[in-house]
């Protein structure tokens, strides 16, 4: 959402919304780096600081968006990325790329393996010589970026336009997808188009059926709900997920 925001206002006073995608992403690193300072540095608990620091992107972009409203800044019809033919854009192609190469660092890097390791014993990562600590930041730092890739690919790619919560929960959706793919690459990347095609599915019935269009609406976060309750049963996720790493003194 931050990242949404912040592509926006940068592209429109830019005029680059490649501009806007970089700041965006930024952003979000930044917003994303002061929760891993809490949870992976100071081992703080990471749902109350993840829920922190989602009301300070809900609040901060609320609140620069009331003000920049009654400044007069331009929040719709900003530069939206260039499209290739009527679907398809620069990002939008990245997306088999960037699968590839988080494939490759996760599973052919020594890196990669240290990173696995650090969500499933963080004490042998640390007796062969790894900080887990600072790969766990490392880790962070990727996601925080792709995290705000997607925030600001949502109001320049998808409608170059920020509204207030436009995010409307997606990113709650994404953590349900990691657990229909089943922590594998692959299957994360495939699980998003059930979401998409739901998502675009309130588009094409809009005025083609008698069912309200908040039906349609609420299909994508429903789907979400289902692969929870369904799928994630027997899903095996890193034994020390959202475990803070505690060195004994």
């Amino acid at each position: 959402l931050t990242a949404a925001y912040v592509a926006v206002v940068v592209s429109g006073s830019t005029g680059s919304p490649w501009m806007g995608l970089l700041a965006g992403s930024l952003a979000a690193l930044i917003l994303g780096m002061i929760q891993a300072l809490f949870t992976v540095v100071f081992s703080a608990d990471q749902v109350v600081a993840g829920t922190a620091v989602n009301l300070i992107g809900l609040g901060l972009t609320g609140t620069l968006f009331d003000f920049g409203m009654a400044a007069g800044i331009q929040y719709s019809g900003v530069p939206g990325i260039p499209r290739l033919g009527e679907n398809l854009d620069v990002v939008v192609l990245s997306i088999p790329l960037l699968f590839v190469l988080g494939s490759v660092a996760l599973y052919r890097t020594q890196w990669g393996l240290a990173v696995r390791a650090c969500g499933e014993h963080p004490p042998t990562v640390e007796s062969v010589g790894f900080s887990v600590i600072r790969l766990r930041l490392q880790a962070q730092a990727v996601t925080c970026l792709l995290a705000g890739l997607g925030g600001a690919y949502l109001s320049l790619g998808i409608a170059p336009a920020f509204a207030e919560n436009m995010t409307v929960g997606r990113g709650f959706i994404a953590l349900a997808l990691v657990t229909f793919g089943r922590w594998k690459p692959i299957w994360v990347m495939l699980a998003p188009l059930l979401i998409g095609f739901l998502d675009w599915s309130q588009l094409v019935m809009q005025g083609r059926s008698d069912l309200p269009i908040q039906f349609f609406s609420a299909l994508p976060y429903v789907a979400a709900l289902l692969v929870l309750v369904l799928v994630g049963r027997g899903t095996e996720a890193p034994e020390s997920l959202g475990v803070p790493l505690r060195k004994k003194s």
